[in-house]
C-alpha cells in the first residue's frame, strides 16, 4: 500500500489554492499581525535604508546589501571603495564618498570576464590608480591580475596576469626601501616592479599570525585580507583570522606592526581588535578591515559582517571609529555596533546610493544590473529600445541560464517589472536568486504560469493563463516571499497561491559567499521586452 506523505498533501492543498488564488494584495496581514521591532535607520531614495540619520550620527551598514571584502582609498578629500564581485559582471563598482558615511557608486572598472573576484586592493602609486585582484577565470586555479586607470573614474585597463598563482586578498605597500609589495593570504609577501604590472621576486612568508585561543569557536584559522598602512614609522599590518563565515563568532580583525616591510613583527596586545562576541549581537563575522583617516584627521576601520538574521543580504560594508592610544596601538571604539554612532566630523555628506526604479539604460548596467556567472558572450544577448531592455533566451532554465541580477540592501521590499514575451517558446520570469542551486520565482509562457522553488520548476503548480502582456511583482518581507501577476497592466493583481520562506539560502547553506539577489530570467526561444522596473522599500512585518 503506497504511503501518503506531507509532501503529496502539501501538493493537493497547493494545487487547489493555485486553482483559487489568493485574493487581496501581497503581504495583507490577518487581524493578529504584529510589527517586528527593528532598529531605526535613515530614510533614503525609495525608502531604502541609509547610514545617515541626520542629527550627527550613523547606523550600520554603510552601505546596505552585499558589499564584502571592502577595499578604500582616501584620495585628498575623496574616499573610494570597492568589494568583491564575484561571479557578477561588469564587476568592481567603485564607490565614492566624503564624508565615509553616504555612498554613491560610480561605476564598474572591470569589464572583462575572469571569472570569480574575490578580495581586492585599490590603491594609489604617484597619479597612478590600481586595483590587485584576485581572480579564477578556468575555474582551475587563482592568480593575482592588477587592472589601472590614470583617472579613478575610468577608463581602466585590461586585466594584466601577474602570474602569482594559488594567492587570494593582495595587499599593496611601499617598503622603507621604496620598492612595491604586495602581500597575499597566508600571510606572505612578493616584490613588484617599480610599474607595479609585475613582478620582481619570488613570493615568500612574511608574518606568523596571532593565535586565537583553541577553545574558540570559529570556522578556521584562515590568515587572509592583508591591509597595509605607515604611521609614525611603524607599518601596520591589519589581518582577518577566524573564517569569513561559519560561526558568527568565527572572523575577527587582528594587527601587528614592524619598523620593515621585511619584520620583524609584533603582535598587537589587544588582538583581536574586532570580533562579534556572542550570536545575540546585530553583526555577525565582523572581520576583513581597513584602517582609513576621517575628514578631520582622526581615524576609521572599514570592514564587512553578516546582519543577525539577514546572512541572506550577504557582508555588508560597516564602519567603526578608531582611536590610537600613547603606546602607538590602536583600538576599535564602536563596541557591538547596536547603537548610532557619531558620524567622522570634517566631511560634507552627498548622495547616499541611488534609485533602482526606472528603465534598463545602459548606464545601469554594472552598477545596478549585472550578469550572474556569464559565459564568454552573454552580453550579446543584451539589445535595448530606449529605456526597455531585450533579453534573449538561454539555456532551458533559471538552473541553466545567466540571469541579470540586482542588490538589495532592505531587510523588506517590493518589486515589480513588465514583460513582453517574444516567441511563443521563450519563457520570462522574475526571481530571488542565490546561485543555479537556491532560486525561487515565477515564469510566464505564452499560456502558463510557473513556480520555481528548491531550484526547480514545480509542475503541479503550473496555472493557466491567457496570451496577454504580464507583469509581475515581488514583496519579500522578512524573508517571506510573495508573488502576484497581472494581464492588466496592474489595475488588478493575482496573489499567487505559494509564499515562500528564503531565510536559509546564504552561504553557510550553498557556499559561493553570495546573496540573495533580484533575478530576471529568459529561457527557450524567444525573447522577453523588459521595462518599468520599480522598487521601493516597505515596513518589516511578522504575521502570526
Amino acid at each position: 500500500m503506497p504511503m501518503t506523505t506531507r509532501r503529496d498533501l502539501f501538493k493537493a492543498m497547493a494545487v487547489g489554492a493555485l486553482a483559487a488564488p489568493l485574493q487581496g494584495l501581497a503581504g495583507t496581514a490577518s487581524t493578529d499581525t504584529c510589527t517586528s521591532r527593528v532598529p531605526g535607520w535613515g530614510r533614503g531614495i525609495e525608502g531604502q535604508r541609509k547610514a545617515d540619520l541626520g542629527d550627527g550620527t550613523y547606523r550600520n551598514p554603510i552601505i546596505a546589501g552585499d558589499h564584502p571584502d571592502p577595499s578604500i582609498l582616501k584620495d585628498g578629500d575623496d574616499y573610494y571603495m570597492t568589494f568583491s564581485s564575484f561571479l557578477s559582471y561588469p564587476g568592481l563598482v567603485l564607490w565614492h564618498s566624503t564624508d565615509l558615511v553616504n555612498w554613491a557608486p560610480i561605476g564598474p572598472a572591470l569589464h572583462k570576464n575572469l571569472g570569480d573576484i574575490w578580495a581586492v586592493d585599490l590603491c594609489k602609486h604617484g597619479a597612478r590608480y590600481f586595483i590587485y585582484l584576485p581572480a579564477n577565470p578556468t575555474g582551475n586555479g587563482w592568480s593575482i591580475f592588477v587592472i589601472w586607470a590614470d583617472d579613478i573614474r575610468g577608463p581602466w585597463s585590461e586585466p594584466v596576469d601577474l602570474n602569482i598563482r594559488g594567492c587570494i586578498d593582495p595587499g599593496h605597500v611601499v617598503g622603507e626601501d621604496g620598492r612595491r609589495y604586495l602581500f597575499v593570504n597566508g600571510i606572505r609577501k612578493i616584490r613588484l616592479r617599480d610599474d607595479g604590472l609585475a613582478t620582481d621576486g619570488e613570493l615568500e612568508d612574511a608574518y606568523q599570525p596571532w593565535r586565537y585561543p583553541e577553545h574558540w569557536i570559529t570556522e578556521n584559522f584562515a590568515p587572509e585580507g592583508p591591509k597595509l598602512l605607515w604611521r609614525d614609522g611603524w607599518l601596520y599590518l591589519v589581518t582577518a583570522v577566524g573564517g569569513t563565515a561559519g560561526p558568527a563568532t568565527g572572523h575577527m580583525v587582528i594587527a601587528a606592526r614592524s619598523r620593515s616591510v621585511h619584520g620583524p613583527w609584533e603582535h598587537c596586545p589587544r588582538n583581536p581588535l574586532v570580533r562579534t562576541q556572542t550570536a545575540d549581537e546585530p553583526w555577525w563575522s565582523r572581520g576583513h578591515a581597513t584602517l582609513v583617516e576621517g575628514p578631520a584627521g582622526d581615524w576609521w576601520m572599514v570592514y564587512h559582517g553578516y546582519e543577525n538574521g539577514y546572512r541572506t543580504l550577504g557582508r555588508q560594508a560597516l564602519l567603526e571609529s578608531v582611536e590610537w592610544t600613547d603606546d602607538g596601538w590602536f583600538r576599535a571604539t564602536g563596541g557591538d555596533l547596536s547603537k548610532p554612532l557619531r558620524k567622522p566630523s570634517g566631511g560634507k555628506a552627498g548622495v547616499a546610493g541611488f534609485a533602482l526604479s526606472g528603465g534598463f539604460e545602459a548606464e545601469r548596467f554594472g552598477v545596478q544590473w549585472c550578469f550572474h556567472q556569464p559565459g564568454p558572450d552573454e552580453d550579446k544577448r543584451l539589445s535595448r529600445d530606449g529605456d526597455a531592455l531585450i533579453l534573449a533566451a538561454s539555456g532551458t532554465s533559471p538552473a541553466n541560464s545567466a540571469p541579470l541580477v540586482c542588490l538589495v540592501g532592505d531587510r523588506a521590499y517590493q518589486v515589480e517589472v513588465a514583460m513582453e514575451l517574444d516567441g511563443s517558446d521563450v519563457e520570462a520570469g522574475l526571481l530571488l536568486f542565490y546561485n543555479h542551486k537556491a532560486f525561487i520565482g515565477l515564469g510566464f509562457t505564452s499560456d502558463t504560469v510557473r513556480t520555481w522553488q528548491y531550484a526547480e520548476e514545480l509542475p503541479w503548480a503550473r496555472v493557466p493563463r491567457a496570451n496577454k502582456t504580464p507583469r509581475v511583482r515581488m514583496t519579500n518581507n522578512a524573508h517571506v516571499v510573495t508573488f502576484e501577476y497581472s494581464h492588466d497592466d496592474g489595475r488588478s493583481w493575482t496573489v499567487h497561491g505559494t509564499r515562500m520562506e528564503v531565510s536559509g539560502m546564504h552561504h553557510n547553506v550553498f557556499g559561493g559567499f553570495l546573496s540573495l539577489r533580484v533575478g530576471l530570467f529568459a529561457v527557450g526561444k524567444g525573447a522577453v521586452r523588459l521595462h518599468d522596473f520599480r522598487y521601493r522599500a516597505v515596513a518589516e512585518s511578522v504575521e502570526g
